[in-house]
């Protein structure tokens, strides 16, 4: 019997990719991948560019034991001043077994813990404060352009990191770092200017500057 002639089979038409080289058919954004805007990593790039902008001073570390069965177990802890010299500032305590871990620690504590203060042409105090924790007592006076930072230790690191250019401090208590740093923080924390005082008593600006202005003309 003759053999029956066999047809090959038609060839299937290829599938169209779509231009980032994945399959057609699964919408425009063609084979996965995320199409992102160009605003999309504006958050993320703004807050890196505010962290490099951060002045971090190391005010110290101490070296601590923690007694466990069979011996000492050596560890670091660091006290960490961070600011971006426009009126922000913060402080954090960190430890570990290791200095640089104990400093990171510490950095990331002093980032989260930042505070804003109001300064007077953005180079000293708006009044004279006090401030007190535990042990701890400091004095802060405002000063005159061309003054500096009289302070030592840890006030001047803060004073640095905060942006001040002419302020007097004075620590009267404990010379212990962590008391120090606090009380000032505390004594910072109730540093209000012309215009918060304004709006809290529901007068105008020039009044207060006002009595200020009476005041220095009366002590002359």
């Amino acid at each position: 019997a003759p053999a029956e002639a066999t047809t090959p089979p038609a060839a299937q038409p290829e599938r169209p990719r779509g231009p980032r080289g994945g399959r057609g058919g699964r919408g425009p954004r063609g084979g996965g991948g995320r199409d992102r805007g160009p605003g999309d990593r504006g958050g993320r790039d703004r807050g890196d560019r505010d962290e490099n902008e951060l002045t971090e001073k190391l005010v110290g570390i101490n070296r601590v034991a923690k007694v466990v069965k069979g011996g000492r177990r050596f560890g670091f802890a660091a006290l960490v001043i961070v600011g971006d010299q426009k009126g922000r500032v913060g402080h954090g305590a960190g430890k570990a077994k290791e200095v640089p871990e104990a400093i990171r620690k510490a950095t990331d504590q002093a980032k989260r813990n930042m505070v804003r203060v109001a300064l007077r042409e953005g180079r000293t105090l708006h009044h004279d404060i006090q401030g007190r924790f535990g042990a701890g007592k400091v004095v802060l006076r405002a000063a005159s352009p061309g003054t500096g930072i009289i302070a030592g230790g840890p006030m001047r690191a803060i004073f640095e990191a905060l942006g001040l250019k002419d302020v007097i401090g004075k620590s009267v208590g404990t010379s212990n770092p962590h008391n120090m740093v606090k009380a000032t923080f505390q004594a910072l924390a109730n540093v209000s200017s012309p215009r918060a005082v304004a709006q809290r008593r529901g007068k105008k600006v020039g009044e207060i500057l006002g009595k200020r202005a009476d005041q220095a003309e009366a002590k002359e």
